[in-house]
């Protein structure tokens, strides 16, 4: 099906999803400006897209600022941006755009995409068989607590969960891998100090630095969000569609594509929300709240793990700084032996050249005596003076006892 955008439209049953997704991807990379994206429902259907930049504009109302912050080829930090009808979530590899009812997710082929389709697909379709159990009044009796706390939440709050779900995952999955990779290593280089050793450290607590400086961004982006409760009320698209009249919003989503859920666009969910707004409490984001607070404490303990990873670097760096610094006072102690003696040598060095020289003296002859005591006495006298050094050494500090 081809859209008004000119972009390409492929309706996918769930059990394909990932394998069109890998079909789309390819086909991608002939088109100059199209892009791969996977839409999902609010009933659990999924569509795979190939458009512009400009469909999915005009499809979700952002502006391209917004849109530019998914580029893969820009750098942009993790963002959770609230705008009118969406939602802009870039964190790391999880770039995405949640509406009322519909999620958009780029780049679906990725291998780091695929679990996430996977756990919004599992979770939409959970709800709705149990919405389709409630509205038949059979009852499954595997609905526990935790299914009927999904489906009272809004549309918006599910994808987001789930982003947040998989990157708090992701993120901790990483620094448990770098942990196991740096544990070992720290051993092996306070064991055995070497270059190999040195350059594997080095290259460890690199990744380090980079991972701690995304799992910081990702906590100060939950931490902003928590702290301003005007941008947590933006996230609330479903309490926001329905305070807005639906004729007003029917020429909005004009471009729709073969969704059944076009026509009924406020979910049990939203209606709830319509009558908080009707109550006068709009600015009550206990919900979204709880939901952030919860994986801001999941990403605040991953930081803490690595922080204590960078301690334990640091504190193994210390330690290794303090041992170079005894063997270099080692060395400085050898150095010393080694000085003094070759003074000491030199004294009797000296002596012996004297002695040794082609001089006639006259207390030479017949004295053969004199050579035996000259020997003994000057390699006394070096010896005492190597001893006194030593001991001037000792007493100054510069020598171990």
């Amino acid at each position: 099906m081809t859209g008004r955008e000119g972009g390409h439209v492929v309706p996918v049953d769930a059990p394909n999803a990932v394998s069109v997704s890998v079909s789309v991807a390819g086909f991608k990379k002939k088109g100059a400006g199209s892009r791969s994206w996977i839409l999902m429902d609010s009933s659990g259907q999924e569509i795979v897209l190939d458009v512009d930049k400009y469909a999915i504009m005009h499809r979700v109302q952002i502006h391209a600022r917004d849109l530019r912050i998914l580029d893969p080829l820009l750098s942009y930090p993790s963002t959770i941006l609230g705008r009118e009808r969406a939602i802009v979530l870039n964190l790391e590899h999880i770039k995405a755009i949640i509406t009322a009812d519909e999620v958009l997710l780029r780049d679906p082929s990725d291998d780091n995409v695929v679990p996430i389709v996977e756990d919004l697909r599992r979770r939409l379709k959970s709800v709705n068989l149990n919405r389709e159990d409630n509205g038949d009044g059979n009852l499954a009796v595997h609905n526990d607590v935790e299914t009927a706390d999904e489906d009272d939440s809004p549309f918006e709050f599910r994808a987001l969960e789930v982003a947040l779900e998989a990157i708090c995952s992701y993120l901790a999955a990483r620094t448990i891998e770098l942990e196991t990779a740096v544990y070992p290593a720290l051993d092996m280089l306070t064991s055995k100090i070497s270059s190999r050793n040195l350059d594997r450290v080095r290259k460890l607590k690199s990744q380090m630095t980079r991972l701690t400086a995304r799992v910081q961004k990702v906590r100060d982006e939950l931490e902003q969000l928590l702290d301003d409760d005007d941008d947590m009320a933006d996230l609330y698209l479903s309490r926001k569609l329905a305070a807005a009249s639906p004729l007003s919003d029917s020429g909005a989503a004009n471009w729709s594509l073969v969704s059944p859920m076009v026509g009924s666009r406020i979910s049990r969910a939203s209606r709830a929300s319509m009558a908080t707004v009707r109550g006068g409490e709009e600015n009550d984001v206990e919900e979204l709240e709880m939901l952030l607070e919860a994986y801001f404490m999941q990403i605040d303990g991953t930081l803490n793990k690595l922080t204590t990873l960078r301690e334990y670097i640091d504190n193994t760096e210390d330690y290794i700084n303090i041992q170079l610094d005894n063997h270099r006072n080692q060395l400085i102690q050898l150095e010393l032996f080694l000085s003094s003696g070759t003074v000491c040598l030199s004294i009797y060095s000296l002596v012996a050249g004297i002695f040794g020289m082609n001089i006639p003296y006259t207390w030479n002859d017949d004295h053969g005596y004199m050579f035996k005591w000259v020997v003994i006495f000057t390699g006394v006298l070096c010896s005492t003076v190597f001893v006194l050094i030593i001991s001037y050494a000792r007493y100054k500090g510069l020598v171990g006892s």
